[in-house]
């Protein structure tokens, strides 16, 4: 299985499903099964903003309870678009070969990625919370991971 390293808190917005996309600078043409790793570092100056504070705290979640260097979720990765935003329209707007989207900058979705013009942000969809986080160690860009062997 494919699987990306995140840091934290951002592995576990995506976990709890409060961040649907992942933003990247980069292009993936990977789509299916992606397993969502927690890096070692937590920011924990992340963690005390809003709203990455009351989302986390909502769950159960502070800088201090976030699991690092393991497998927290699996999810499907459904597109790449590349982001375009509207700053007078107060909108991001994403866009692929075949889809077109977009949502409001006052959105969480917004906070929580970086969503300069010329970025890709992957949707991911279906994801799947792993109540006991699978300690792997992590690695840069989509890397293959064993999660056949935990049956997922």
């Amino acid at each position: 299985m494919k699987a990306i390293t995140i840091l934290q808190p951002w592995a576990t917005l995506i976990a709890i499903g409060e961040k649907k996309y992942e933003t990247r600078g980069w292009a993936t043409k990977h789509r299916g099964p992606l397993a969502i790793h927690a890096g070692k570092k937590v920011d924990r100056n992340a963690c005390e903003l809003e709203p990455f504070k009351s989302t986390l705290a909502k769950h159960g979640y502070t800088a201090n309870n976030l699991p690092t260097g393991a497998v927290v979720a699996v999810a499907e990765l459904k597109e790449c678009f590349e982001v375009k935003r509207d700053v007078l329209g107060g909108m991001v707007l994403l866009e692929s070969e075949t889809r077109k989207t977009h949502f409001n900058i006052f959105d969480n979705e917004f906070h929580f990625g970086w969503y300069d013009s010329g970025r890709f942000a992957w949707e991911l969809a279906d994801v799947r919370h792993l109540p006991d986080p699978i300690p792997a160690k992590g690695q840069q860009g989509i890397w293959n991971w064993e999660g056949d062997k935990y049956g997922l």
